[in-house]
């Protein structure tokens, strides 16, 4: 059964090589259906894949493939906590390595366009301290970081 709310994503015929990804790169993950197209479509055929229900995390989500009127935007993505450097550096790798690309910060974007946050938990623990210098030093750290060091935010934050 759907979820009441579900996160719709729109693919260019890609829905599900993604969901399958996430399935395999992500921990509680999988893809849960496959729908085919009834009829033929503006962007496929009869039979075609039309959507793919499947989880991040635990989120429910569904994959559409819409064709290649619109794209993904950082104005959404999926932020992802991580434990330690090596999570962060599994999942960063995981994304970048499968065509996707680094961007600023801890956030990547996959090879379909969708962004992704890959963000250590002591970076969101440095950002909330009440020591505003401290924060502040972390911060600094984080704005010249692609993938986050998790060692260079800890020593910034500690000053």
């Amino acid at each position: 059964m759907i979820p009441k709310n579900t996160i719709c994503l729109w693919y260019d015929g890609a829905a599900l090589e993604a969901a399958q990804f996430y399935a395999k790169t992500f921990p509680d993950s999988e893809v849960k259906a496959v729908h085919h197209a009834p009829n033929d479509y503006p962007d496929g055929k009869q039979g075609d894949v039309l959507t793919v229900e499947f989880t991040v995390y635990g989120i429910p989500c569904i994959g559409l493939n819409g064709g290649p009127v619109f794209k993904h935007s950082e104005a959404f993505s999926f932020q992802i906590a991580t434990d330690d450097q090596a999570e962060t550096d599994r999942l960063w790798n995981a994304i970048v390595g499968n065509g996707g690309q680094e961007s600023e910060c801890g956030w990547c974007k996959d090879k379909w366009g969708l962004s992704w946050q890959i963000t250590p938990r002591v970076l969101t623990q440095a950002f909330t301290d009440p020591d505003r210098a401290a924060a502040k030093r972390a911060f600094d750290a984080m704005m010249t970081m692609r993938k986050i060091d998790v060692a260079a935010i800890e020593k910034a934050w500690r000053g």
